[in-house]
């Protein structure tokens, strides 16, 4: 039998990802570094599509090649990680507006919410125009919106 990695699971709406700590993730004091968050958050959303039935490599080699761009990112800091914790990144994808997907993320251990992220994502062609998105990626993620945020 071989291990592979999770790609987390859904819950309702929201995708969660188990990820653990590093050494690599931390400062010298073993507390995780700001720019780590931003790692975890990656991965929670390119999971989020992994497991919705969309991956990276399938969006590029399409008839219309699709790739995203992070055009806005807002963090909270609440409390930090340290090495060896096991935690939780949760997503939701909140809308889809043209080009952009509007993106909720949070970090928690034990239940307890570490760092938030509103993130705006923008499906871009290879040269870096916005387009709108596949009709693959609208189906996977359409699911997991809101009702009223379903539209493409």
């Amino acid at each position: 039998m071989i291990d592979l990695p999770s790609h987390g699971r859904f819950e309702g709406r929201e995708h969660r990802l188990p990820v653990r700590v590093y050494y690599e993730d931390t400062d010298f004091t073993g507390v995780v570094y700001h720019g780590a968050y931003v790692r975890f958050f990656e991965r929670g959303r390119s999971d989020f599509l992994r497991t919705a039935g969309i991956g990276h490599a399938e969006l590029l080699e399409g008839d219309a090649p699709t790739a995203f761009v992070v055009s806005a990112m807002s963090l909270k800091f609440l409390k930090p990680a340290r090495i060896d914790d096991a935690l939780l990144v949760r997503t939701r994808y909140e809308a889809i507006k043209g080009p952009r997907l509007m993106i909720r993320q949070a970090i928690e251990r034990g239940g307890e919410v570490l760092c938030e992220a509103e993130v705006e994502a923008v499906c871009i062609h290879m040269d870096g125009r916005p387009r709108r998105p596949t009709q693959a990626l609208l189906a996977a993620v359409r699911p997991w919106l809101a009702p009223s945020n379903s539209q493409g």
